[in-house]
């Protein structure tokens, strides 16, 4: 089985014309969680990653489950009010408006080397301004990961001409 087969496409939603990559399907089978986990990790084995960041909230379901594996810290990176404590911010446009990632402030190092994690990977908005935010604390932000990309909606395209390493474990074409 490819890892895509565990994935359900559910049409429109949320809404007309939309091809929603549901990924709870794959999360609630041991076999397909395991090799997507394993996967992940077998990409940035022995590259000096020294911890890994997530998006809110999927993200923090590979994230952590890649840290662990791969003995190393997790960094959340949240949506505004989550964190308490002092955070850094980076705000960004989305189609329907604006939203913010947050990470601690102190999270990461000069000398830390950052693995970015998500689900998904579409237009890239969300996933560029995660980098950016990664990058403002001095750290190298070594790889990007995604489980599924999208690529007619352009965000790999977009990170890699912004300089990144990045993969995914499967696409759909469709959007």
């Amino acid at each position: 089985m490819q890892l895509a087969d565990y994935i359900r496409t559910i049409p429109n939603f949320p809404k007309p014309g939309i091809q929603y990559r549901d990924i709870t399907t794959l999360l609630g089978n041991p076999e397909g969680l395991a090799r997507t986990v394993d996967e992940i990790a077998e990409k940035v084995q022995g590259q000096g990653i020294t911890c890994i960041a997530g998006i809110e909230a999927r993200g923090f379901i590979f994230g952590t489950a890649v840290a662990y594996k791969l003995g190393l810290g997790f960094i959340p990176l949240r949506k505004p009010g989550k964190l308490p404590g002092k955070v850094i911010s980076m705000a960004y446009k989305l189609e329907y408006g604006e939203d913010e990632l947050q990470l601690h402030d102190g999270a990461l190092t000069n000398d830390d080397k950052v693995l970015l994690v998500d689900d998904l990977i579409a237009t890239g908005g969300t996933a560029e301004a995660a980098s950016k935010l990664i990058q403002q604390t001095g750290a190298t932000l070594s790889r990007c990961g995604f489980v599924i990309d999208l690529p007619d909606l352009g965000g790999m395209k977009r990170l890699r001409d912004m300089g990144l390493d990045c993969f995914a474990l499967c696409e759909f074409e469709g959007g």
